[in-house]
C-alpha cells in the first residue's frame, strides 16, 4: 500500500515538472493569428490603445514561401476597409501572390508629415511590418509602401525614417511637406526608389511637386529617359536615377484632382484618369529589392 502511495505521488510531482516554462495568455487586446488565404482582421496594443490592422493574404498562400508585402494606408478620415476598396489591392495580390498590410490610423489619420495626429505610427509600423515577417513569412527584401493623401505622406514619411526596411513607395496624391520638408537632411539613408502619381487639380499639386522637386535634389537624382506607349489625357511621366542607386518615376495628370487613378471604387477614385496607378506601382515594385 506504502509503494501505491509512494508512485502516484511520483507521478504527481512529474507531472507538475518545474522544468516545463509556463504559458502566458496573449493581451485581451491581442489578437492571434492562424496565416491563411484571405483577409483577417487583428487588434495589438500599442502604447496604451488598441491598435487594429487588416490583413490580406492571396488564395495560394502556404505560409511556407516568402511572399512581397506592400502596406497600403488609408486617406483622413478613413480606415483599412475604404483604403482596401479604393486601392484594390487585394484583387492585384491574389493575382500576383503578394500579401498587403492595411493599418488603421488613430482617430481616422496617421501621424504622417503635414497631418493627422500624435502617434507613434511610425514604430507601429515597423513593429507590424516585423510581425508580418515573421508570423507570416513577408519577404524582408521585397517590402513596399503606398497610400493616398495622408497614407501616401506617411509613405514618404517610412522611407525617410524606416532606413533599410522599405525598398521602394507609392504615394499617390501625396508626398514630402509640412515642416520636415524643409529641412535638406531630412532624405533616406538607404536606397528608397519611389513611383508617384499627383493631379494637376489637386489643391495640393504644387506643394507636391516642390517636394519630389526637393527629394531629388537632396539625392542627387538626374533625369533619365522615358520609353514605352505615349499615354493618355496629356499625363506626363518623368523618370530619375538617384546617386544612391534608387529611381524617381513621376506620373502627372493634368486633369485628376485629389484621387487614386484608376480606382473603380471609393470616395477618391478616379476611373477615367487614363492610367492605373495600382497596376504601374506594382511593375514598380517587382523589379526593386531592399539592400
Amino acid at each position: 500500500m506504502l509503494r501505491v502511495f509512494a508512485l502516484s505521488m511520483i507521478l504527481l510531482l512529474s507531472a507538475c515538472n518545474v522544468d516545463s516554462p509556463p504559458t502566458t495568455p496573449p493581451s485581451p487586446t491581442e489578437s492571434v493569428e492562424n496565416p491563411a488565404p484571405g483577409d483577417h482582421r487583428f487588434t495589438l496594443e500599442w502604447n496604451g490603445k488598441p491598435r487594429s490592422f487588416l490583413v490580406h493574404a492571396p488564395p495560394g498562400y502556404d505560409a511556407k514561401t516568402p511572399l512581397p508585402l506592400v502596406v497600403t494606408m488609408h486617406y483622413y478620415p478613413g480606415d483599412s476597409a475604404g483604403i482596401a476598396t479604393t486601392s484594390g489591392m487585394s484583387a492585384k495580390a491574389d493575382k500576383e501572390n503578394f500579401l498587403v498590410l492595411y493599418p488603421d490610423g488613430w482617430s481616422g489619420g496617421m501621424n504622417a508629415l503635414m497631418c493627422c495626429g500624435s502617434e507613434d505610427d511610425v514604430g507601429l509600423i515597423s513593429t507590424l511590418v516585423q510581425r508580418m515577417v515573421k508570423r507570416w513569412n513577408a519577404d524582408p527584401k521585397r517590402i513596399y509602401a503606398t497610400g493616398i493623401s495622408n497614407g501616401g505622406d506617411m509613405a514618404v514619411r517610412l522611407a525617410v525614417e524606416l532606413p533599410g526596411v522599405f525598398a521602394a513607395i507609392a504615394p499617390v496624391s501625396g508626398g514630402l511637406g509640412g515642416a520636415k520638408a524643409a529641412d535638406p537632411e531630412y532624405k533616406p539613408k538607404s536606397a528608397v526608389s519611389v513611383i508617384t502619381f499627383l493631379g494637376g487639380t489637386d489643391k495640393f499639386f504644387s506643394s507636391f511637386t516642390r517636394g519630389m522637386q526637393s527629394w531629388q535634389e537632396r539625392l542627387a537624382c538626374k533625369e533619365t529617359a522615358v520609353t514605352g506607349p505615349s499615354l493618355p489625357n496629356g499625363i506626363k511621366q518623368t523618370a530619375s536615377k538617384c546617386a544612391d542607386g534608387s529611381d524617381v518615376v513621376v506620373y502627372e495628370l493634368p486633369s485628376m484632382g485629389h484621387s487614386w487613378p484608376g480606382a473603380q471604387a471609393g470616395s477618391l477614385a478616379d476611373p477615367n484618369a487614363g492610367i492605373s496607378a495600382t497596376d504601374l506601382m506594382w511593375e514598380f515594385f517587382k523589379n526593386h529589392r531592399a539592400g
